[in-house]
């Protein structure tokens, strides 16, 4: 087995492991991104970057995860002006879902030919980072340059430069779909009765998501989240029903719809990440809304 020897090689690359999952990484995670380093060179790396503080550990279920932590490189702006330093702050109070330049603006306290160049300056420094969100497609926030945005900000794996991916949507729609109705038609005739048989055709996302990824059909990651995010387009649309088990876990099943359906996947409300501000009446906040003017026009 080749060993790596240098150690900044190995530090490098277990950094841009956790820089790809913001979450955390476990030890088995830094294994398969790099199967020939040891275990000893792994812990002996791991214990240097906890030392530098490069990374966090945090005890997950019983597991050890490592995260990036979130470097605000003072020292960067240790050596900036005043006017450099507030604007970071105020940058960097707004996590990962960011901060507009109107609100900076106002808590600043600066005119806005001096907030630019500042904003400017910052950004040549890779220090902040402006980032569009899907919500409002003409405006921008500013957020930490190491930083993730938050789903609400990126719409998450159903968008693609704030452009919402509706065939991709639709073809997980009908995957998702797909294994459930395979998964009912299996245990369909039970010989241990109709309800067993019926219990036994509900399906977790875990499940259908691992179906999903072993198709391989998706070039992102999608998290379980995403995908339950699908199972209830199905839920709506009147193709499955979900039930929660004695454990507590929500389990889905697929159903003949009484009536045809209009297909709630078919327009982006289905998995917009604004869907929480809707409500049985309509929107909370119209003007929130991203498609309304294209579904009025």
């Amino acid at each position: 087995m080749t060993t790596i020897s240098s150690e900044d090689v190995i530090k490098e690359k277990i950094l841009n492991v956790a820089k790809k999952n913001p979450k955390g990484i476990s030890d088995k995670d830094i294994t398969a991104a790099i199967p020939e380093l040891s275990t000893g060179e792994r812990i002996a790396v791991i214990n240097k970057l906890l030392q530098q503080g490069s990374i966090d550990l945090f005890n997950q279920g019983g597991s050890l995860i490592y995260r990036l932590k979130i470097q605000t490189n003072k020292q960067a702006v240790k050596g900036a002006d005043n006017e450099e330093k507030v604007v970071f702050n105020l940058i960097e109070e707004a996590g990962n879902k960011g901060i507009w330049i109107r609100d900076i603006r106002v808590r600043s306290n600066l005119a806005n030919t001096q907030l630019n160049k500042v904003l400017k300056s910052l950004e040549s420094k890779k220090l902040i980072k402006a980032v569009k969100c899907v919500n409002a497609s003409k405006k921008k926030v500013y957020m930490l340059y190491n930083l993730e945005p938050d789903r609400s900000i990126s719409g998450g794996a159903w968008y693609q430069d704030q452009d919402f991916e509706s065939e991709f949507v639709d073809v997980l729609n009908r995957q998702c779909f797909k294994f459930l109705q395979q998964r009912a038609d299996k245990i369909k005739n039970n010989p241990q009765g109709p309800i067993v048989g019926r219990t036994q055709s509900y399906a977790t996302a875990a499940e259908v998501q691992k179906y999903i990824t072993d198709l391989g059909i998706s070039n992102v990651k999608l998290e379980v989240e995403d995908v339950i995010t699908i199972l209830n387009t199905l839920v709506y649309d009147g193709k499955a029903e979900s039930s929660i088990y004695p454990d507590g876990s929500k389990v889905y099943r697929a159903i003949e719809p009484l009536l045809p359906t209009t297909g709630l996947v078919q327009v982006p409300c289905g998995v917009c990440p604004l869907i929480h501000k809707c409500t049985t009446t309509g929107l909370v906040n119209p003007q929130d809304c991203v498609y309304i003017n294209e579904w009025l026009e």
